[in-house]
């Protein structure tokens, strides 16, 4: 038996115009994919054509984080979008970043729904059927990223796409598996140390320690450091030096030689 493999990813290109967030450019030393905001709730063409040049030359993987028309909200807030405007806001999303993407002299490799909408969709039939309607007129080749357990990666399997489970380094999670709410407490861990650890149980056993003590079953393919945390880019370089010092290889699913 090999050793593990597990994917690093993580959001980037989320800044927009003056405002910058995050480093994009020293976590496209860590990660091996990248999500890369799509212009909806963050990231402008400027932004965008950047950070999938960097990427490129890294041999990091490009995905479309795709989410709702919610600039002011930073996306993290849902919205009761008709289910065929959904499908047309997730393809024009796709096919702004494929541009850069192409430009830069690669694609998009996946999809990933960010913030409200990936949350959303773990449980809304109508929403996560038509983020999956999207990517499967686009390109059904295109694998899909969610959370383990969601209608989301139910439906796409059921249509035909490659399903990849993630969890997250830095989030905490409920005893059903879900992610804790940004507004309660425990919602996002600060300690690297500990972040490290828990990606490691993550990549080895499949498992991570909930909000209330209890084990959940997760067995991810990919686990996902925040870019716009407090310390993030010391994180991911944590995580990634745990990972690796255990005999875990870093590897996308999508391909990419990061």
């Amino acid at each position: 038996m090999g050793a593990p493999v597990i994917d690093l990813n993580s959001d980037l290109g989320e800044g927009f115009g003056r405002w910058s967030l995050g480093d994009d450019d020293a976590l496209l030393d860590v990660v091996s994919s990248a999500n890369v905001a799509c212009g909806f709730h963050a990231g402008d063409p400027t932004v965008l054509r950047h950070v999938c040049e960097r990427a490129a030359e890294r041999g990091v993987a490009i995905g479309a984080q795709v989410g709702y028309r919610d600039l002011a909200g930073f996306g993290r807030r849902f919205i009761d979008v008709a289910p065929a405007e959904l499908t047309n806001d997730v393809l024009y999303q796709i096919g702004a970043l494929e541009a850069f993407a192409r430009v830069a002299g690669t694609r998009v490799r996946y999809v990933k729904p960010h913030g409200a909408l990936y949350n959303t969709i773990v449980h809304h039939e109508a929403q996560a059927a038509a983020v999956v309607d999207a990517v499967r007129r686009y390109d059904p080749a295109l694998p899909v990223l969610g959370l383990p357990g969601s209608r989301f990666l139910a439906l796409a399997e059921e249509a035909g796409l490659t399903t990849v489970a993630e969890a997250f380094a830095d989030r905490g999670y409920t005893p059903e598996g879900t992610l804790v709410p940004r507004t309660e407490d425990g919602a996002v861990l600060h300690d690297a140390d500990e972040v490290a650890e828990r990606c490691l149980r993550m990549a080895t056993r499949g498992e991570v320690e909930a909000v209330d003590g209890s084990v959940v079953d997760v067995r991810p393919a990919s686990l996902c450091v925040h870019g716009d945390s407090p310390g993030a880019v010391a994180m991911a370089v944590r995580v990634r030096e745990a990972l690796e010092q255990a005999g875990v290889e870093i590897s996308s699913f999508a391909g990419g030689t990061a």
